[in-house]
């Protein structure tokens, strides 16, 4: 290359270098901005949780029976807590998930008439809150923004645990959390700052008095054990897929995951599809979807076709036996 050339060349290089580090400055400024506003945000929820006077806890009656116990597994995920829809609101939520906790009760009262079911062990899904801005097109509106979103679902969650407590000896919390509760579109902002996972830490925070463990992990799933039993929860949103549930693409995820890309499973949750189903994959594991307490989706019945009658799910499990013995969808309509 000729001298002058080289020199011209080497101009270009610098006033991009120059350009490319005062972009990067004003994404930093930016985001720290950002990230400021939403640290915020959760810091006034959070305080204002904290300063709720905590109830006392109900202590539950101990079951002495020697004959073998199981185990109530609770699937609670999708609340997108925040929408606003002609039959859906965070008043509507509120009153589904105190249904919700009402059938679990019920339905375990039937199961101790056998046996004793000691143990409860909570998922916690993911999409618990709306979020803002993830998909800007929605039709439906927002009823709640971010510090209400925190704050309700928060007191949701620490209502139904504190429900748990004070009628099985023994509460587990397995938390998940979903895109609705991401910061900005994809890859805008690291996936462990969501909105789910602060309204976790919240409730968390809120039931310290209680002594129940949670479990919340960086990973895109969250694996856990009941005796011999392994279960996976995942949220769904990797699942890519555009009109309705996704039936053989959740099949072939699952089949891929189970190859040796998670620890080893019996069986597998998850959400994100709003509709109840099963499926067995080629290993003869299952795959749970689990419903949302959400109706009257403009947007997915629209684009999608598709419409889902508000429940979420109760199982319960053998943990001598590793396996399932009995499995509802609890609907809340």
């Amino acid at each position: 290359m000729p001298p002058r050339d080289e020199l011209d060349h080497l101009k270009i290089i610098e006033e991009l270098q120059s350009t490319l580090k005062k972009t990067q400055r004003k994404l930093a400024t930016k985001e720290a901005a950002r990230e400021e506003l939403v640290e915020a945000v959760y810091r006034a929820a959070r305080e204002a949780a904290l300063a709720v006077k905590t109830p006392k806890p109900v202590i539950a009656k101990r079951d002495r029976r020697s004959k073998k116990a199981e185990v109530a597994l609770i699937h609670a995920t999708d609340w997108q807590l925040g929408k606003k829809t002609t039959s859906y609101s965070v008043e509507t939520c509120a009153e589904r998930i105190d249904l919700f906790a009402s059938k679990v009760l019920r339905i375990t009262e039937i199961q101790r008439q056998d046996h004793p079911v000691r143990e409860a062990v909570l998922m916690l899904g993911g999409d618990m809150v709306e979020g803002l801005g993830i998909f800007e097109s929605q039709l439906y509106e927002v009823e709640a923004y971010l510090f209400e979103q925190l704050f309700e679902t928060s007191r949701i969650i620490e209502k139904l645990v504190r429900t748990l407590a004070a009628n099985f000896e023994t509460v587990r919390v397995i938390c998940e959390f979903g895109n609705h509760g991401r910061i900005g579109k994809f890859g805008t902002m690291p996936r462990g700052d969501n909105f789910d996972r602060m309204a976790y830490k919240i409730a968390q925070d809120r039931t310290t008095d209680l002594g129940i463990s949670w479990q919340m992990s960086e990973e895109f799933f969250q694996h856990f054990t009941i005796g011999k039993y392994r279960a996976l929860l995942v949220h769904g949103d990797e699942i890519r897929s555009f009109g309705g549930t996704p039936i053989f693409a959740i099949i072939k995820k699952f089949t891929g995951w189970a190859a040796g890309i998670t620890p080893e499973w019996d069986e597998a949750f998850m959400g994100h599809y709003h509709t109840p189903l099963s499926l067995t994959i080629p290993n003869g594991a299952r795959v749970f979807v689990t419903g949302s307490p959400e109706s009257g989706n403009v947007y997915a019945a629209e684009q999608l076709a598709a419409q889902g009658r508000p429940s979420q799910r109760l199982h319960f499990v053998d943990p001598e036996a590793g396996i399932t013995t009995a499995e509802f969808v609890l609907w809340l309509d």
